[in-house]
């Protein structure tokens, strides 16, 4: 019997540990619980003055937002917002037992990170030049979070499509009357 190498254990084992973490679905849990964490606490600030204020130069320079603001006042359209962020994260969190409602709560948090995202592009003073060099800002880096919002919203949308394909698949076939 050949005996492992030093290096093919570890990776054995290694890969052995890692099994538990998709056994137990734990990526598609910790990214359901963590985005929807951060939906109602971002959501909920919105929903202040400080919230709305701290929006205001985002939205005046989006092209895709800024009749937003121009329809409703910063406070109520940022209340908007904020609500809009509260039902993406419910939606998703109703997901975890129908998944056809998490697939409408990525929706709704896809479409809401690709236009704040957008807003990387859209808003002065999000990257700087450094000896030649592009660098985010502080408020760069804000934005770009909500790119790796989008993408992990496609994660969950791909869980929450297989979910919903498996419940379709194990429906009791119910024979039509004839």
């Amino acid at each position: 019997m050949e005996q492992k190498s030093l290096t093919g254990k570890f990776q054995s084992k290694l890969l052995n540990q890692t099994a538990f973490i998709e056994a137990k679905n734990l990526p598609f849990k910790a990214g359901v619980a963590t985005l929807a964490i951060m939906l109602l606490w971002a959501g909920t600030y919105k929903m202040t003055a400080p919230g709305a204020e701290g929006i205001i130069p985002l939205v005046e320079n989006s092209p895709l937002i800024s009749w937003h603001f121009k329809l409703f006042g910063p406070y109520i359209g940022s209340d908007l917002i904020g609500v809009t962020e509260w039902v993406g994260a419910i939606l998703i969190l109703i997901g975890l037992k129908k998944p056809k409602i998490g697939i409408f709560g990525t929706f709704v948090t896809m479409l809401m990170f690709f236009v704040t995202g957008s807003m990387l592009i859209t808003t002065p003073e999000t990257i700087v030049n450094v000896n030649g060099i592009g660098y985010m800002t502080f408020l760069g880096l804000f934005l770009f979070k909500d790119l790796i919002g989008f993408s992990l919203s496609l994660f969950i949308l791909q869980t929450f499509r297989k979910k919903a394909i498996a419940e379709e698949s194990i429906q009791p076939f119910i024979a039509s009357e004839e």
